[in-house]
């Protein structure tokens, strides 16, 4: 396998439909859709007379394809501000020659050439209900904006056993998506305050990014 990338996408609700018959027109077989929510404080809704921005997460493996990712940028616009932002993660293994297959359809992924990531993927677990207190320890540490999935947890009782608190099932996932220089401030930002021992009792880990499109959402505030 030369290479494959986990392609996380974030886009309006109403666009969901579109991106995912776009993915399985380049033979990507297996489209995860989650359903989400922007980070775009109350002041900033209210300021531009918009309702609480609902979002789409998709989530599908395919053979690595900086062309690909270009393409996505061109025909589904996510240059232009508020269309979307598309991000590689890259997969190290798959386990299994049958869901190699069905993934990937043998094909081969591009050579890239060797390059330093330039965004991370902070990803950000906590009790439901926190987004506002997650997103404001963020925002104050550079973060531009996020967006959330709701999730139900399990293996709570082991969070007990290692930092001595208990937490609830009903979980958000929150999805900050930065520069590299400014992960680790916002990362230090999330866990001081709202960290295991705060009421969002959040717990933080980052992912590298590859291939991007979509750039422009990481400039401004979100709509």
């Amino acid at each position: 396998m030369q290479g494959a990338d986990l392609i996380i996408t974030i886009t309006d609700r109403s666009r969901a439909d579109q991106f995912a018959s776009w993915f399985r027109s380049r033979g990507i077989t297996l489209v995860l859709t989650a359903l989400g929510q922007g980070t775009a404080t109350t002041e900033v809704l209210d300021f531009l007379g918009l309702e609480a921005t609902e979002k789409a997460v998709l989530f599908c493996v395919a053979p690595r394809s900086p062309r690909m990712v270009r393409q996505a940028a061109r025909e589904l616009w996510l240059d232009v501000p508020g269309q979307g932002v598309l991000m590689t993660v890259p997969v190290n293994s798959i386990g299994g020659s049958t869901a190699k297959e069905y993934l990937l359809h043998e094909q081969e992924g591009e050579a890239a050439m060797e390059q330093a990531s330039t965004h991370d993927l902070i990803v950000i677990i906590a009790n439901q209900g926190s987004t506002d207190l997650v997103m404001d320890a963020a925002r104050e540490a550079g973060a531009t904006g996020g967006t959330v999935i709701h999730a139900k947890g399990t293996g709570t009782e082991l969070v007990q056993k290692f930092f001595g608190v208990s937490i609830a099932t009903e979980q958000e996932m929150i999805f900050i998506l930065t520069r590299s220089e400014t992960k680790k401030p916002i990362m230090k930002a999330v866990m001081a305050k709202a960290g295991v021992h705060s009421p969002a009792q959040a717990l933080v880990f980052s992912l590298p990014v590859g291939d991007i499109a979509g750039l422009r959402e990481l400039d401004q505030p979100e709509p």
